[in-house]
């Protein structure tokens, strides 16, 4: 069964950074999609990344595009969202999901169906 743990969500100042955790533990991450998504409270859960883990490939939110990196381990099972240049706006609770791979593109953001408990950032200013 898949399992997805994130982790390293915190207290970060504006325009600082700060990365994030997505390990699936003794789960090959091979042939998924795992993307990142946001939520703040009142508001819609929020896509900003994805990684197709077979290519390679990635895809951002015009919201993070330029300052958010995400990169997988593949001997850690882990998938990383680095967060660079962050601001207020980037408050909000991150979520890792998977889903597998298919002709659609990762940023089908409807399609995931695996996901972690969440961790909190927060951006201070």
């Amino acid at each position: 069964q898949l399992i997805l743990v994130e982790s390293g969500g915190g207290l970060v100042q504006s325009g600082g950074s700060l990365r994030l955790s997505c390990t699936a533990p003794r789960f090959p991450l091979d042939y998924y999609y795992i993307a990142w998504f946001r939520q703040v409270p009142g508001k819609e859960r929020e896509g900003i990344s994805c990684i197709d883990i077979t290519e390679m490939t990635t895809k951002y939110a015009d919201s993070v595009k330029g300052r958010f990196t995400i990169s997988r381990d593949h001997h850690k099972m882990t998938v990383y969202l680095q967060m660079d240049s962050v601001k207020s706006d980037d408050t909000a609770v991150y979520y890792c999901a998977a889903q597998r791979r298919s002709d659609y593109p990762c940023e089908r953001w409807t399609g995931y169906d695996h996901w972690g408990q969440g961790t909190q950032v927060t951006v201070s200013s």
